[in-house]
């Protein structure tokens, strides 16, 4: 499978480019992660549970970064197995372009994988792997947008908080208080680990 995109992200390329080695923020963004553990230098344990149609499976696996950058670029190696649901393995490259205001995100990615997985229908592939990297990158975004709020969160956060509360039974939520829903693709990096495992 090759597959490429990109993003176009409101924080610095700075900013993005700690997210993106930030393994906290990266297990809260990849949809079903329940472990991403440094256990090297740029070396992760991975471990995230998903499932497509009438298969589901943990897939347990390690990314190694290489070529690094900083704060521009880094290509992923990844490599993992669920049991009979199937394995796979691939690279990813990311890099990241400054903008006037934020930064663009761009992403290739060029996987293989087999078992049950890989039998699945391509329209419903296809549809899981849209949906897990749309689901990162919402992910992604978020996070982003709470730990680096622009101005006009701020001011709209502030002017939230002068207001009369007129619900009924709790308050609204400000951006700047939303949790990390929303930001995953695959990382890049990881942005490419999502759509792996979709694929």
């Amino acid at each position: 499978m090759d597959m490429q995109g990109q993003r176009t992200l409101n924080a610095s390329q700075q900013q993005a480019w700690n997210a993106l080695n930030n393994p906290e923020i990266l297990k809260a963004c990849i949809p079903g992660c329940e472990k991403f553990e440094a256990v090297g230098d740029d070396t992760y344990l991975v471990t995230t549970a998903i499932k497509i149609g009438p298969v589901a499976a943990r897939f347990s696996g390690k990314v190694t970064l290489t070529d690094i950058v900083p704060p521009t670029s880094y290509r992923l190696h990844f490599e993992a197995q669920g049991g009979v649901a199937g394995f796979g393995k691939g690279t990813s490259s990311v890099e990241l372009k400054p903008l006037e205001h934020g930064c663009e995100l761009h992403y290739t990615v060029h996987s293989s994988v087999g078992g049950k997985i890989a039998q699945l229908g391509q329209r419903l592939i296809d549809g899981a792997a849209k949906s897990l990297a749309e689901d990162f990158f919402k992910r992604f975004e978020a996070e982003l947008e709470r730990l680096y709020p622009t101005p006009e969160d701020i001011s709209e956060a502030a002017e939230h908080d002068a207001a009369p509360d007129s619900g009924a039974g709790g308050t609204a939520r400000s951006k700047a208080d939303m949790p990390a829903w929303g930001w995953v693709l695959v990382v890049a990096g990881v942005a490419g680990f999502a759509w792996w495992v979709a694929r």
